[in-house]
């Protein structure tokens, strides 16, 4: 049986458009490859409460689209970027009050 190769528009994935085009967050540039956890989250959480664009509420929608950027990147995801933003993920409970 053959496989076929689903053609990608311009080169792209839906994955990278999702990212910048959702209804989920207006996201600052960069802002998965920051060095520290704490400004990962500080930047999720400043993109949350300015938007205009997102269905739920600030906290959810930052640590939905983390989460989101963490799933797709997968296997390509380096173990210290892995962690540095799972890390991101306990700073941004603690910046939005969450426990």
């Amino acid at each position: 049986m053959a496989t076929r190769k689903r053609k990608q528009e311009g080169g792209r994935r839906w994955s990278g458009r999702v990212t910048r085009e959702s209804n989920a967050l207006d996201l600052e540039g960069g802002v998965f490859t920051l060095r520290s956890p704490r400004a990962i989250a500080a930047s999720l959480k400043r993109s949350a409460e300015h938007s205009r664009r997102r269905k739920a509420g600030p906290y959810r929608s930052a640590l939905s689209m983390l989460t989101f950027y963490i799933n797709r990147a997968g296997k390509n995801l380096s173990a210290a970027r892995r962690h540095r933003l799972e890390r991101a993920k306990g700073e941004l409970k603690t910046l939005f009050h969450r426990g």
